[in-house]
């Protein structure tokens, strides 16, 4: 399986990358990465570590809640180059630099230089930390500390981030001390774009620390996204893994269909090629309204989470399965155990058919219409505190107490409709790409309008039911409609960042030329600047490391 795959680490970008041209394009970045980094810290780096943003084709928001998504990693990306602090002679000297210590500067002189050093809570002691970590089956947290502000998000809290997670696992005691390190960023991934650039930087600052460190023995790519899932929680994201999965896990060429039940999984897909049907292209679009999860998170990503979350155990009460009092099943496991088959020997084809014979089920979260403003389908606090079978007190232990939300209705029958929904989207267009690989040729574009036509559906579902989109991105995706895309859709977290389309590559030009000529911020935008708002991309190879 993909997902057990080691993380791969090259020693040329030819053999990292999918083609010669790519390879010779990005050695020109790669080698001036190189010479500014030996400018700042007086040595070369060990490592650059590579890790890709993604644009996800359809499965919005159901990451979560554990049902597969079909992302595809994107050519831009984060590159970290990372190396052990060294003094003036040009050794590495722990003893004039601070265990553990990161010294961390950005390209973009926008980020300023950070410096940084974790500290060992010897109040705990390592002893006391082992014996919690081995109780609570988890790594102790407890036994380091990085200060990061969720409240204001810094771009060096990824750093810190993706550093918590190697220290929690590979120093939780004071035998051994993690080195010193330098670290260069330099980023093409637009931030808040919903492409996934905090993702793309967890993962290649988990991957840098684990590859100075000397730690990256054994460690799988599967691995590699379950840490990068823990470790962006640290900066105030519930994240479902979708992300980190498409960033460490794509190759070239394909998708994967990535499912997250009842372990972690990842299955390239091949996307249609020129060999079955008039070749198509992705073209992702940025909105210019800037998507930061974190910082709207009680509002927008983190109630989603605790929406779906309370529908679950609603959903199971009204089932008749028993619940625990601190159970807090996500939905594909209430799913599964209505399905009433063991979920490993269901392959996605039966999944799909109990999906669509559990959908009529989802009306038994529909609130009564009595007593409400009319379209009115959420519920308040109160009345879900009483649908869920708990005290107020247990209610807010499970479902409150490690997170902040606020809303004034709670939309429980909308955001599992949705879910199911999309659930079932996402495994039609695995289908559909699956048809065309063994077409061989015989299939017409009425490949890519059904391709499209689900990416339509998906949008839909995500503006009126998961209600995670805005006015521009529903402009743009409109607009990428009328000016000859096979389907839009936004991708990401939402509240603005990017849609993608399906286009005609022998049309990519005059789309683009359309969308800039109807959406009023790229009027005014020309050549580089349009670029890093509006581009077609290929798929690209997950997350690496590449040795210097």
């Amino acid at each position: 399986m993909a997902a057990e795959l080691p993380i791969p680490i090259f020693t040329s970008l030819d053999k990292a990358l999918p083609d010669l041209q790519t390879a010779a394009a990005e050695g020109v970045r790669y080698d001036s990465m190189v010479k500014e980094y030996e400018s700042r810290f007086g040595h070369k780096p060990t490592y650059i570590a590579r890790a890709p943003g993604r644009v996800n084709l359809i499965g919005e928001h159901i990451d979560y809640v554990l049902f597969g998504c079909f992302p595809a990693a994107i050519e831009r990306d984060i590159l970290i180059a990372c190396g052990p602090s060294q003094s003036a002679s040009g050794t590495s000297t722990p003893s004039s630099h601070p265990p553990g210590g990161v010294k961390a500067e950005n390209l973009d002189p926008k980020y300023k230089p950070q410096h940084f050093i974790p500290k060992f809570n010897s109040a705990l002691g390592p002893s006391a930390a082992e014996e919690a970590d081995a109780a609570s089956n988890v790594h102790a947290e407890t036994s380091w500390h990085l200060d990061i502000d969720k409240r204001e998000l810094r771009w060096e809290s990824y750093v810190k981030a993706g550093y918590y997670g190697v220290l929690s696992r590979f120093f939780s005691s004071t035998t051994e001390h993690p080195v010193p390190v330098d670290l260069l960023v330099n980023g093409s991934v637009p931030s808040g774009s919903g492409l996934s650039s905090s993702a793309a930087m967890v993962v290649s600052s988990t991957l840098a620390f684990l590859a100075v460190n000397n730690k990256l023995d054994g460690i799988t790519k599967g691995q590699l996204v379950e840490m990068s899932m823990e470790n962006e929680k640290r900066v105030g994201v519930n994240s479902g893994g979708l992300d980190q999965a498409a960033s460490v896990i794509c190759t070239p060429h394909s998708a994967i269909f990535v499912d997250f039940f009842p372990r972690l999984s990842a299955e390239p897909i091949p996307l249609p090629t020129p060999r079955t049907i008039p070749r198509a292209v992705f073209v992702c679009a940025n909105s210019l309204v800037v998507s930061d999860k974190v910082v709207s998170a009680k509002i927008h990503y983190n109630l989603r989470v605790v929406e779906t979350l309370v529908a679950a155990r609603v959903l199971a009460n009204r089932l008749g399965l028993s619940l625990g009092p601190s159970d807090r099943p996500r939905i594909r496991e209430i799913f599964s155990r209505w399905l009433g088959s063991p979920e490993l020997e269901s392959s996605p084809d039966k999944v799909k058919a109990g999906l669509e014979r559990f959908l009529p089920e989802i009306e038994k979260l529909k609130p009564s219409p009595e007593g409400r403003p009319e379209g009115q389908l959420g519920i308040t606090m109160k009345e879900m505190v009483e649908w869920s079978g708990l005290s107020e007190a247990q209610f807010h232990q499970v479902y409150l107490s490690w997170v902040d939300v606020e809303a004034e209705h709670f939309q429980l029958y909308k955001r599992t409709l949705h879910v199911i929904t999309e659930a079932i989207r996402v495994l039609e267009f695995r289908e559909v790409c699956l048809r065309a690989q063994a077409a061989e040729g015989e299939l017409s574009d009425d490949t890519l309008r059904a391709l499209g036509a689900l990416m339509d559906a998906s949008h839909e579902s995500c503006s009126k039911l998961c209600q995670s989109s805005c006015p521009e991105v529903d402009q743009l995706a409109e607009l990428a409609r009328a000016s000859g895309a096979y389907g839009c859709r936004i991708t990401g977290a939402g509240w603005g960042g990017c849609t993608v389309s399906l286009v005609a590559e022998d049309k990519v030009d005059e789309f683009i030329a359309k969308v800039k000529e109807g959406y009023a911020p790229y009027k005014n935008l020309e050549g580089d600047k349009l670029r890093e708002v509006i581009f077609a991309t290929k798929p690209s190879s997950g997350a690496f490391g590449k040795l210097w």
